[in-house]
This record gives structure tokens, sequence and C-alpha cells, in this order.
């Protein structure tokens, strides 16, 4: 039986700083990062003992050397948050991963909170700057010179199911979503086929099926065997084709359909021939064409639309649930997931509310019809930028949001609490408590562990290998017996 699906994002947010001629990506990105700041006063460090990005997940170790900061270096690029989250630098982006999750619903809320948390930073950030300076963030996937930056999914998956049947029946499922996961992009890049429009910011930049490598040669299944968890018993899917969304409609879209079927497969349940004939092609031609209609090659000599492929495992979903006592947010998505579909076949811009590429699509349109432009226009451009402005005042899917003329999924109200407070349901409950409660006490921290330095003792390492343990129901007792950090490691070996 399928395990619950645990699962995560990972956002890397497009930064620039307006007026200034002498732009260092890097040193603005720590100045963001070090600009957030919470009640606590501990200086904590990022555990990268505990981490292993060159394993690979078809059974070998890539040469290569694991970076790792010095304990100066490591403070000023990680911050580890009391909700859960971690929130650094990587390269030359900042980062926000959200804490640990067993709902879609949940994910929505806090790739969300990580929003406001990156705007906070931004506004307290650029009041460090020269008058005339601003920082301005970008939730997006492209600059527009050639790089590409990533929105990473992230599912716990059981290791008994073999990476080669995940690829197997993950591939073509991954390329077709994008009708209803893309943000919309004007143009294309990466030498892809010029087009005016199309429904993905990442599909012009995977050039190889499968492999390890996230940033040269991108992969549209990644090998990464880096579990945060129990290894004999957990692999974590890390999935990086998926494009960093606005619309909360379709952030649910995107993890809650893909967690259902990675579900599926573990239990064997995807037992149709879907294989495309060649799918680094494919992510391309689904891309460039918002009609939806175009027929993709399929290893079996047939050929489907992105849509009939996605209907296809609809009904092998609506199968595999049939007769199981099914959980409301599933529900839901199984419904949402259809009903977009149909209106995918029918007419996609119908989905004006819900899926970002089409919201951003009408929007532009709209705009073009009313100034006399064309998709070549620098106007236009700039507006498929400005959707993704983290700016509330300035962010035009954000206005779109005030005006009441998209979909949401959660409430404001829940989005602050998030800023906050860890879900209350996984190993980011500890986490985020022990954050809270002992921060002079806390020394490092990563996703599967975390360390306190007492007084003159040696360092204690807890692990938390299982991502369902920690949860409030687990450790509130704990945690209420445990006034200070020493207290609660003699608990914890009690």
């Amino acid at each position: 039986m399928a395990i619950p699906k645990v699962m995560g994002t990972e956002i890397e947010y497009g930064i620039t700083v307006k007026n200034d001629r002498d732009f260092d990506p890097i040193s603005s990105c720590v100045l963001l990062v070090n600009a957030y700041r919470e009640d606590h006063p501990g200086r904590i460090l990022w555990d990268y003992d505990q981490e292993n990005p060159l394993a690979d997940a078809r059974g070998f170790q890539v040469d290569g050397e694991k970076y790792t900061p010095n304990q100066q270096e490591n403070i000023a690029r990680n911050k580890t948050l009391v909700n859960g989250a971690r929130y650094y630098v990587d390269h030359a982006h900042p980062e926000y991963s959200c804490p640990e999750v067993t709902n879609v619903r949940d994910l929505v809320l806090h790739e969300k909170a990580g929003e406001r948390i990156v705007e906070i930073s931004r506004r307290e950030a650029t009041l460090l700057l020269p008058a005339g300076s601003e920082i301005l963030l970008h939730k997006n996937n492209s600059d527009r010179k050639g790089n590409s930056y990533g929105c990473h999914e992230n599912y716990l998956m059981d290791r008994r199911t073999s990476f080669k049947q995940i690829v197997e029946h993950l591939m073509t499922f991954l390329v077709t979503r994008q009708v209803y996961t893309g943000a919309g992009k004007v143009g294309s890049e990466n030498r892809a086929h010029p087009c005016a429009y199309q429904l993905s910011q990442r599909a012009d930049f995977f050039e190889t099926e499968v492999a390890l490598d996230t940033m040269v040669k991108r992969p549209i299944i990644n090998t990464r065997d880096e579990p945060h968890a129990d290894r004999e018993k957990y692999r974590r899917l890390h999935v990086i084709v998926g494009d960093s969304n606005m619309s909360e409609y379709t952030i649910y879209l995107r993890n809650g359909v893909t967690a259902i079927l990675l579900s599926m497969i573990e239990d064997g349940a995807v037992r149709r021939d879907l294989a495309l004939r060649d799918p680094v092609r494919a992510i391309k031609e689904v891309s460039h064409d918002p009609s939806c209609r175009r027929e993709l090659q399929l290893e079996n000599g047939k050929k489907l639309s992105a849509v009939q492929i996605q209907l296809e495992y609809l009904e092998m979903a609506r199968k595999y649930f049939s007769g199981k006592n099914v959980d409301p947010i599933t529900k839901d998505v199984l419904s949402r997931w259809e009903h977009v579909l149909g209106r995918l076949e029918s007419d996609p811009m119908e989905l004006r509310r819900e899926v970002d590429w089409v919201i951003k699509k009408a929007l532009i349109e709209g705009f073009m019809d009313r100034k006399g432009l064309d998709w070549e226009s620098p106007q236009v451009a700039m507006m498929d930028l400005q959707y993704h402005d983290t700016r509330p005042e300035r962010g035009l899917y954000f206005l779109l949001e005030r005006q009441g003329r998209v979909e949401r999924i959660v409430g404001d109200e829940e989005i602050d609490r998030a800023v906050i407070a860890p879900p209350e349901d996984t190993r980011a409950y500890f986490r985020g408590q022990c954050l809270k409660r002992y921060p002079a006490e806390v020394f490092g921290v990563n996703w599967d562990s975390i360390s306190f330095g007492i007084g003159s003792e040696p360092i204690k390492r807890v692990l938390m290998g299982e991502p369902l343990k920690g949860s409030k129901a687990h450790v509130e007792d704990l945690l209420t017996s445990s006034p200070t950090a020493r207290d609660l490691v003699r608990n914890l070996r009690a």
C-alpha cells in the first residue's frame, strides 16, 4: 500500500536591485536573508554533514566535491525558521523551502507563507540600501538572459518502489501536466523554437530525460537520492520540472495531482502504455501550444494530445480510488483535476480564474487589445514579469487577487499564521518548537536532525528519520515537560 505523501517545495526567487550599477546577486541575497528576523536570538548552523547531493537514485555515487561552507558563511547564508522552513542563499538566488506537510492544502498555505516571508525581508533589506535603490523579487523561473531557476517539488516515496518504475510511469505525466501547471511565458529561450506565448517558463530549459544535475543539461526526471529521512525505508522524489506558480489553484493541482499519481505508481495502478517517443521534444511541443490540441507521438504508434493523456491518468485515478475511503482533500483534487481537463478540452481560456498560464494570457491579451500592441512589445514582456512581482502593491497577480478575479484555496489569516507556526502533523512541528523554546541551545539543524549545544557538553544530535513523528500529537507532552534543552535531551533518552 502506498505510503503517505509527505511533501514540500523549494522556491528560488529571481532577484535584482533597482538603480544599482554594481549589482552583486550573492551579496544581495545574503543581505536579503539576514534582513528577515524572528524573535529568537539563535545563531544556528545548517547541518551540511547530513546531506549528500552526489548520490544518484540509479544506485551509484557521482564524482564531485560536496560544498560545505565555513561556520561564518553558513550562518550568513542560512536561516531555519520557527515555522519549520529553511530560508537561505542558493547560488545566486534566495530560496525558500517550506516545511514538510501531509496534504496539498497545507502545502499551498506554506508556499504562500514563503512569499510573505521573502517580501518582508525584501522591504527590510531595501531600507539598508542607498536612497533610490530597491531590491526587486520575482516568483518566476527565467531572467530573460538564458538563465533559469527552479521550483523544486519533493515527495516522500517507498524505497521498495524501483526508480526504474517511477521513471517509466512518471515521465509522460510530467511532460503533459504543464497544461494546468504552467505559469505562462511570453516568447521562448534557450534556443527553443520561437513562439509568441507558451504554457511553461521551464520547458525550454530541459535537455535530457533522466540525470542528476539541476543546472546543466537539466533532466525531466532528476535522480538525486537524498531522502532526508530513513534511507532504508524512504526516497525523496525531487521534481525539478515544474514552474513557480502564483495561483493557489494551480499550486494545489500541481502538487495534489502529482501526489496521487505517485501513490498509484507505488500500488502498481498505472497500467496503460503512455510512453512518449521523444519526451524532451514533447515537453516543448506541449508548452508551445496554448490551444492544448497538438498531438504527441507515443512509442506504441498512437497520437494523443496532452489533455487526452491527462484524461487517461484521471480515468486510472478514478478506478484506483473506486471503493476506497478517500479523504476530503483527495476528493477535491480529483474533482478540480476533472474540471480543469474538461475546460482545457473545450476552451482553455475558460480557466482564466484558476490556471496561471491562462490567467496571465487573458490579462496580457486584454492589455494588448486596449493599447494596440503585439506580443513583441517591450510592455508585454514587462507585464509578463510584473505578474510575478512579490510586492503586493505592484504584482499583477496580487492585483487580480484583490479584485476577486482569481480562485483562492486558503485564506489570508491562515497564511499569516503559517508565517510563524509550523504544520502540526509532521516533524516540522518539533523543529519549529525547538527553535522557539530553546534557540540559544540549538546548534545545528537539518531536515532529519536537530543538534543541541548545552554548556560545555558534547553536541547532542537528535535524529528525526521519520517525517510523521515529531508532530504535535507525538511531542507536545515531551515539550511541556522539558522547560530547558537539557531537560529535553534527558527526557528523549529516558
